[in-house]
């Protein structure tokens, strides 16, 4: 039968069951405290940029509007955000 998954052998180990969604809720929100604290942690002149305010949009209003699996493209985003600041502001 073409679909029909083959079963676990001994040498072969079944892939392991994926993460439920309380881990997944809790990873991701993880990640978000971490990136929050990243950005709470810049300088002054990065407060000052308008860049700022967006990456603080992404993670708090944008975030919590999205559904759980865009919820990790959100982050990618702030992420990238955040390290366009951190890089603006050392070179200043």
């Amino acid at each position: 039968m073409p679909r029909r998954r083959a079963a676990a052998t001994p040498d072969k180990p079944s892939t392991p069951a994926r993460a439920g969604f309380r881990q997944r809720y809790d990873a991701i929100e993880a990640d978000r405290a971490a990136l929050v604290t990243r950005l709470t942690s810049l300088g002054e002149a990065a407060q000052r940029h308008p860049g700022y305010r967006r990456a603080f949009t992404l993670l708090n209003t944008t975030f919590r509007r999205a559904k759980l699996t865009q919820r990790l493209a959100i982050l990618q985003a702030a992420a990238w955000l955040i390290d366009i600041l951190e890089k603006l502001t050392s070179l200043t």
